[in-house]
């Protein structure tokens, strides 16, 4: 699966390249907006990296020009642009999602699977499994070993963001805005709140922990 990076800073652009390699993808870069957009519309990749400030051609003006040319490949904006308003410019400029830096090479991974695994799948999904965990977006449904689980809406999009991403380490700021749809703040601990609450109900009866801490870096929800 190939992706393309295109950065300017040759730090940060090496260090996506390696760190997109160890996880298997096939990486090419490029230095310019200009140098990308050519590369972007004339080869077929799964995903773009887009870094906002570029020379020759900025980010945003690199993704106004694929999408005017029909180039529907999934974008990540990397931009140390980090308020409000810039990330919804950048979204609304027809980006697939926007990461602040400086970033963890941890999130920058598990938002490209996000990316790649949506744009691969066109057939929606309804109910999602893991380990004897169900949870059916239809009947707005949880079951743990086929007892229903009473959830609240915020607990159950809790939940269900964590399945969509089982075996992968989420970050609390990725929960934050998936879940509560607006800026993150650090000094918030709704997170770690609900966290508690969903696992005493997930996990009662003295079942098996399905959500794990990762110290440092966010939650994880698997099987052991």
């Amino acid at each position: 699966m190939k992706i393309l990076v295109v950065e300017d800073d040759l730090t940060t652009r090496d260090f996506v390249k390696k760190g997109l390699e160890e996880h298997d993808y096939v990486v090419d870069t490029a230095p310019s907006g200009r140098e990308g957009l050519m590369m972007a519309t004339s080869s077929d990749y799964a995903l773009v990296i887009l870094d906002r400030m570029l020379p020759e051609l900025d980010g945003l003006k690199v993704l106004a020009a694929m999408r005017a040319a029909e180039i529907h490949t999934p974008v990540l904006i990397l931009s140390a642009l980090d308020s409000v308003e810039q990330r919804v410019r950048g979204l609304n400029a027809g980006s697939d999602d926007y990461l602040t830096k400086p970033f963890a090479l941890a999130e920058l991974i598990a938002r490209v699977k996000i990316l790649v695994r949506r744009n691969q799948t066109s057939v929606p999904i309804t109910e999602l499994n893991v380990a004897d965990l169900s949870l059916n977006y239809l009947s707005h449904r949880v079951y743990r070993a086929g007892v229903a689980i009473n959830l609240q809406p915020k607990e159950f999009k809790l939940l269900s963001y964590m399945m969509e991403h089982a075996g992968e380490v989420v970050s609390r700021m990725m929960l934050f805005e998936a879940v509560w749809d607006y800026h993150f703040d650090p000094n918030t601990n709704v997170i770690d709140v609900h966290i508690a609450k969903l696992r005493r109900k997930i996990e009662a009866n003295d079942q098996s922990a399905l959500i794990h801490t990762v110290r440092g870096a966010g939650y994880v929800l698997r099987e052991d």
